[in-house]
């Protein structure tokens, strides 16, 4: 049996890359040579304090069967080696990026009520690919389902297609939200997916952004992806005739009432009660943020200026393909959010500790794996 080399999660600050066999190609599967995968802030999490996602010892996913330890790495964009016999949409040496959520189908169920409305990322089945399921894109390759794979249009590189999965998470909330050309946008938080969140917006036709960021080097990142305007929010404000709040402040100086939607891409206590400030009367609160720890709200907040209080979580394939087309139709210029491609035998230090120890210097740092150096 063929080995590959792969980065797998035994336990909380204990990842390897070790040989580990092959996965066989069914007859409905696809296999894939790993290009590119990014590393996530959820990958840090995991390292950090895991298993979160990944199965507890001596358990095993539900859906999947997998168990500890397994292949991590969701941010996936490859081409395909081999196809199963019954493949017939997607052929040998085509570029494709991996949708890694799974659903029913993955598992050979009947489609629930949730996947049957076009909400397959709300799949009680649910398991994701480099985190509770086998395979992951820290690795050589992957066998994955057909539905997973999502075609690269010509002239797009690998590279920047391995940005199509933290985009595709900003994709679907701004169309969940309800977002309209000529929306004026509060982004709180200029990480990888605020980031992603600006550049989508300006493609989309937003009238105006405005990022809140407290680190110098990822304001200068949002400013650069077309901000509006980037505020400090911990910065002294000037204005004694001032709100208190600088967010509140340059929104209604540039917005009027406020912004038609704010996006919160922090998820702390401080950001959701300025989302809820600098929201107009009528506007959308969408949460991006995964939560560490629960936070407190007065619901007068929200029915007072009658605003919608949403939030979201992964992505669907119309939400790879859109921004798979605006990348290559040059709408969209992501390749910017890379800041460093880092070997798969590195990964570890040069990936997951320099984005512990210097969180603040990187957008999006990219795995590849030794056997595909010449891609």
């Amino acid at each position: 049996m063929a080995v590959i080399q792969a980065l797998r999660f035994h336990a909380q600050q204990d990842v390897r890359v070790e040989d580990v066999e092959a996965q066989s190609c069914g007859m409905d599967d696809v296999r894939v040579k790993i290009a590119y995968c990014g590393i996530c802030g959820s990958d840090v999490h995991e390292y950090l304090g895991g298993p979160i996602f990944p199965p507890l010892p001596g358990q095993k996913n539900p859906h999947t069967g997998v168990e500890l330890p397994v292949i991590m790495g969701h941010e996936i964009s490859g081409t395909i080696v081999q196809v199963g016999a019954n493949i017939t949409a997607l052929n040998v040496g085509q570029n494709v990026a991996i949708n890694p959520s799974m659903d029913d189908r993955h598992h050979g169920k009947e489609d629930c009520s949730v996947c049957r409305s076009g909400r397959r990322n709300l799949c009680k089945s649910w398991a994701c690919y480099g985190l509770s399921a086998h395979g992951g894109g820290f690795a050589d390759e992957i066998v994955v389902k057909t539905f997973s794979c999502i075609p690269v249009p010509e002239g797009l590189s690998l590279k920047v297609a391995a940005l199509a999965e933290p985009l595709a998470v900003a994709s679907h909330m701004i169309r969940i939200s309800g977002f309209n050309h000529g929306n004026d946008v509060v982004v709180l938080g200029a990480g990888p997916i605020g980031l992603a969140l600006l550049l989508l917006l300006k493609a989309k036709g937003t009238r105006k952004v405005i990022v809140s960021e407290v680190t110098e080097s990822r304001s200068r990142q949002a400013e650069k992806f077309g901000a509006d305007l980037v505020v400090n929010p911990l910065a002294n404000m000037s204005d004694s005739a001032g709100s208190g709040n600088s967010i509140v402040d340059a929104a209604h100086n540039i917005m009027g009432d406020g912004a038609d939607i704010v996006f919160d891409a922090t998820g702390i206590q401080s950001t959701l009660d300025t989302a809820l400030l600098v929201v107009k009367p009528g506007g959308v609160v969408c949460n991006v943020a995964i939560h560490e720890k629960p936070l407190l709200i007065n619901p007068n907040s929200f029915s007072f200026k009658e605003v919608k209080l949403i939030g979201g979580i992964c992505y669907t394939n119309e939400d790879f393909e859109d921004v798979l087309m605006a990348l290559a139709t040059g709408k969209l210029a992501a390749e910017d959010m890379i800041t460093s491609i880092v070997p798969l035998e590195k990964v570890v230090q040069g990936g997951f500790l320099e984005l512990i120890n210097n969180k603040a210097e990187h957008v999006k740092i990219l795995i590849q794996p030794s056997k595909s150096a010449d891609l």
